[in-house]
């Protein structure tokens, strides 16, 4: 099973930290292959929740919004991402700061 590479990049337009019922980031896929799904868990838990995609898949090279509304008062997150294939990666970023997530082959 190949393995994928999950990137963070921060941007200068990310001034101040964001609430964490309300985060938002940019998900690139610049793998070669579709993510189909995605997971979101804060740090400190130990279990994935349900796919948060709210579309069938992310197509090799394109980029969506992603927003957190879990209600969480957390900013570290870790994440998994799965792609066609059954390639999977994991992360953990601070959500809060994050403005770019981007996922490499």
């Amino acid at each position: 099973m190949r393995l994928l590479t999950l990137a963070a990049v921060l941007t200068a337009s990310v001034a101040a930290p964001a609430f964490a019922e309300d985060l938002q980031f940019t998900l690139i896929n610049n793998s070669s292959n579709d993510i189909i799904e995605m997971y979101l868990s804060p740090h400190e838990q130990n279990t994935w929740g349900e796919n948060i995609l709210s579309v069938p898949s992310v197509a090799a090279g394109a980029q969506g919004t992603i927003s957190v509304t879990d209600g969480e008062t957390v900013c570290d997150y870790d994440i998994k991402v799965v792609v066609t294939g059954g390639a999977s990666g994991e992360s953990t970023q601070n959500l809060c700061e994050l403005s770019t997530f981007t996922v490499h082959d």
